[in-house]
C-alpha cells in the first residue's frame, strides 16, 4: 500500500479525525473521470452513459458499506451539507406534525447550527440533551425529552473529539416508539467500525468522504425509503430531487472506491488502530506517570481515538512546542485566549483539564514508529513545560 509522500517526509500525523490523506488507490480510480470520462451523467450519448454507469457503480459501493439499497444513497457536497439536508429537510417536511427537535450537547457544529437556524427562522424549539462525564447520552433522557410535538432526533454516532460511541440502536428505537424520525452523523465511524443502517435502525445517516480517505467536497446522506425531505437544492431532479445539480462524477467515483476499501478493510484496520492507540496511551503513561488522564469512554469509543489531558500542560501550548507531531488540542483560540473544548466542557470536566486536552487520532498509515516518536516528543515537551513552570 503506497504511503502518501508528505506522510513520509513530514511530522507524525495524528489528526485523522480532522481529515484523512486521499488514498492513492482512490486517486487512481477517480482520475479518468477528470479527463477522458467527462460526460454529463444525464446525457443520452456515449460520453454521458459512461459517467452515468460510474455513478451507479459508486452508489452501489456506498450502499454496500452502509448496508442499504443503492437508491437510498444521496450524494452531497460533504458532511455538513448532508447534516443540513437531514435536519432542515426532515424538520420542514414534517412541520405539520410539530416543531420540536432533539439533539445533544456534544453534537457536531453542523447539526447544532442547522437546528439553531430552524429555531431562528422557523420557530422550532430545540432541546440539547446532556451527556455524562464519558460523553454518553442517557437513553432515559431522550424518553423524557420527547413530546407529541417532536419531529426529529439527531444524535451523532461517534464524537469527533473523544471518540465516544453513542447507543444509537437504543436511542433510535425510543424515537421510533413515538413515531419520531432519527438521524445520526456517522462521519467519524465510517471506515473504523461497522455502520449498518439496518442494524442501527436509523432513518437518516451522514457519511463524509474526507474522513475515509476520499477527497474533500463529497458526502452522502442515507435516506430511508419513503421518508419525505425538503430538498437542499432545487433544480433538475438529480439525487432523487433532494440535491439538484450536475453530479461531480470524479468525486462520486472516489467516494465509491473509498467505501469499497472501507468495507473490505475496516475490521482489520480497526484492530490495528486499537492496538496502536492503546500502545500510545501506555507509552505516555510510562513516560509521564500519574499525569495522563483519558477523556471519553474507556471502552465504547472509536478504535483510533485517544483524547487525553496531561496535568499542567495546556494542549495548544504542547502542540506549538512539538512541531514534529501534527495533532489537535480541541480547544478554540479567540483573540489570544485559549478556551476549553465545548465537548469536554459539556462532559463537566474541570476547565483546567479541558484546556490540557490533546486529541491524538490514528489512521491507515500510522505505524509503531509513529507511536514511539509521538510519545517521546510529547513527553519531552511536557517535562520541559513542567521545568519552566518550576523555574518561575
Amino acid at each position: 500500500m503506497t504511503v502518501p509522500t508528505t506522510l513520509r517526509r513530514g511530522p507524525v500525523y495524528m489528526d485523522y479525525n480532522a481529515t484523512t490523506p486521499v488514498d492513492p488507490r482512490v486517486v487512481e480510480a477517480c482520475l479518468p473521470y477528470l479527463t477522458d470520462h467527462f460526460g454529463n451523467p444525464s446525457s443520452g450519448h456515449a460520453y454521458g452513459k459512461a459517467a452515468h454507469e460510474a455513478v451507479i457503480t459508486a452508489r452501489g459501493s456506498v450502499a454496500g458499506l452502509l448496508d442499504c439499497a443503492p437508491d437510498d444513497v444521496v450524494f452531497t457536497g460533504g458532511g455538513s451539507e448532508s447534516d443540513t439536508l437531514a435536519i432542515r429537510g426532515a424538520a420542514l417536511a414534517h412541520r405539520a406534525r410539530g416543531s420540536h427537535i432533539i439533539t445533544q450537547a456534544t453534537e457536531h457544529p453542523a447539526v447544532l447550527a442547522a437546528c439553531d437556524s430552524l429555531a431562528r427562522l422557523h420557530g422550532f424549539r430545540i432541546t440539547r440533551l446532556p451527556v455524562d462525564d464519558t460523553g454518553k447520552v442517557d437513553p432515559a433522557e431522550l424518553d423524557a425529552a420527547i413530546t407529541p410535538d417532536t419531529v426529529l432526533v439527531s444524535i451523532m454516532h461517534a464524537n469527533n473529539e473523544t471518540g465516544t460511541v453513542q447507543p444509537i440502536e437504543d436511542l433510535a428505537d425510543r424515537a421510533h416508539a413515538h413515531g419520531v424520525v432519527f438521524h445520526t452523523d456517522a462521519s467519524q465511524t465510517a471506515g473504523k467500525a461497522g455502520i449498518s443502517v439496518r442494524r442501527l435502525g436509523v432513518d437518516l445517516m451522514t457519511v463524509t468522504g474526507h474522513k475515509m480517505y476520499a477527497p474533500k467536497g463529497i458526502g452522502v446522506l442515507y435516506v430511508r425509503p419513503g421518508l419525505q425531505l425538503e430538498p437542499a437544492i432545487y433544480g433538475g431532479g438529480q439525487e432523487r430531487g433532494l440535491r439538484a445539480g450536475t453530479e461531480n462524477v470524479a468525486l462520486i467515483v472516489a467516494f465509491g472506491h473509498a467505501a469499497r476499501l472501507a468495507r473490505d478493510n475496516h475490521i482489520a484496520e480497526g484492530r490495528h488502530f486499537r492496538h496502536l492507540r492503546d500502545t500510545l496511551h501506555q507509552q505516555l503513561d510510562q513516560q509521564l506517570p500519574g499525569r495522563v488522564h483519558l477523556n471519553g469512554h474507556p471502552t465504547s469509543r472509536l478504535p483510533n481515538t485517544l483524547n487525553i489531558s496531561i496535568d499542567g500542560v495546556p494542549g495548544a501550548r504542547a502542540l506549538d512546542a512539538t512541531p514534529d507531531v501534527a495533532a489537535s488540542s480541541g480547544s478554540a483560540c479567540h483573540e489570544g485566549e485559549t478556551q476549553p473544548s465545548m465537548v469536554l466542557t459539556a462532559m463537566s470536566l474541570p476547565a483546567e483539564r479541558a484546556r490540557c486536552a490533546l486529541r491524538l487520532t490514528l489512521g491507515r498509515w500510522s505505524t509503531h514508529d509513529d507511536i514511539s516518536r509521538a510519545a517521546t516528543s510529547l513527553s519531552e515537551t511536557a517535562h520541559a513545560i513542567e521545568r519552566e513552570s518550576r523555574a518561575r
